[in-house]
């Protein structure tokens, strides 16, 4: 068995800070076993989303404990943010940053960019979870194309959802924050408040407290519930009783809450942004299960969310197409698979 490094932020089994990153690290530090390696991880302290002084030292430390020439993995929240302490460590580890989300994803991040850049330019080699992104990666920082490698998000196996009739069961799952457009979403229901529906939105509010305070002023009525986070059976009750999944976000790299719902059957109304496209992907028909929107647009939001509710033969079809994407979605066994494959082209 070869070792792999596996360096991660903190907290990542965390069940009040449930994200789709953490998701896909715990899967891969479990599934790379059966590929031949053996994972040390190695959790950081800090506060990776607005990393200090204390949290770069922390790294640092944490690096200075690995062997020369050793296979490095490391979380992009972790990777993306910290040249000082990982350029200089280039020369003497294998450094393969696992890149969740592109900090240059808006415009106007010239600082988030060169910093980022700066780390995947001295990489070994990059992984990242979308063909979007890694396209996105290329054109960014300049990258070679075949040094840049996708392992697409897994999916564990579920029940399919009952679904109901009417279909007005309606789950946003993400934490709440600007990113994830739940005030888009908001507005949308606003508009739509003479239908039938009720929706829930699974997540954290801690990411951005001001934010979520914000939302509760413009909350139309009592139908949207913020239960706050939730996993495992949780979280999997909340897919079994819901009828179609929300995504409002301004940018996702993937967007696992669109295969997690599409693993239980359940269409998706979701802004085409970033690897959504992929994400949602089509059934054996040729059907997408779900419908596509314009990014920030609470008009268009709310239009697709109303042919929804209002259209039987709609939901028939998107609920079909849904069934079939569920049997073709990748397995984390498959994800591993890939990311194996990079770490073993980069041992020595």
């Amino acid at each position: 068995m070869r070792t792999v490094h596996f360096v991660v932020p903190d907290g990542i089994a965390d069940p009040v800070r449930p994200s789709g990153g953490n998701t896909y690290d715990r899967h891969l530090s479990r599934e790379l076993g059966p590929h031949g390696w053996t994972v040390r991880e190695r959790a950081v302290e800090g506060f990776w989303d607005r990393p200090d002084a204390a949290s770069f030292a922390a790294l640092e430390r944490t690096l200075r404990q690995i062997p020369d020439d050793a296979v490095v993995l490391l979380d992009g929240l972790i990777a993306s943010t910290a040249p000082e302490v990982l350029v200089p460590q280039a020369s003497r580890l294998r450094l393969i940053p696992l890149v969740h989300m592109p900090l240059g994803h808006r415009p106007r991040e010239d600082a988030a960019r060169a910093r980022e850049g700066a780390v995947l330019a001295a990489a070994t080699a990059t992984v990242t979870t979308s063909e979007w992104s890694r396209r996105r990666l290329v054109e960014l920082y300049g990258l070679p194309a075949d040094g840049v490698r996708v392992a697409e998000p897994g999916v564990e196996t579920a029940d399919p959802a009952r679904g109901t009739a009417a279909g007005e069961a309606l789950l946003c799952v993400g934490a709440v924050s600007f990113e994830k457009g739940h005030d888009i979403l908001i507005e949308a229901l606003a508009s739509i408040s003479a239908l039938s529906w009720r929706c829930t939105c699974v997540g954290s509010a801690g990411r951005d407290p001001a934010f979520a305070a914000g939302l509760g002023r413009r909350l139309p009525g009592e139908r949207v519930s913020f239960p706050g986070p939730r996993t495992g059976a949780d979280l999997n009750r909340s897919y079994a009783s819901a009828d179609l999944l929300v995504v409002a976000s301004r940018a996702e790299t993937y967007g696992m809450v669109v295969t997690e719902a599409l693993a239980r059957g359940l269409p998706v109304v979701a802004a085409e942004v970033g690897g959504v496209v992929e994400a949602l992907g089509e059934g054996a028909a040729g059907t997408r299960p779900g419908l596509l929107v314009a990014p920030e647009d609470p008009a268009a939001l709310a239009g697709a969310l109303a042919s929804w509710l209002g259209d039987a033969e709609l939901r028939a079809r998107l609920r079909r197409a849904a069934g079939e994407r569920r049997e073709s979605l990748p397995r984390w066994p498959a994800t591993a698979a890939v990311v194996a494959g990079v770490l073993a082209e980069a041992s020595p």
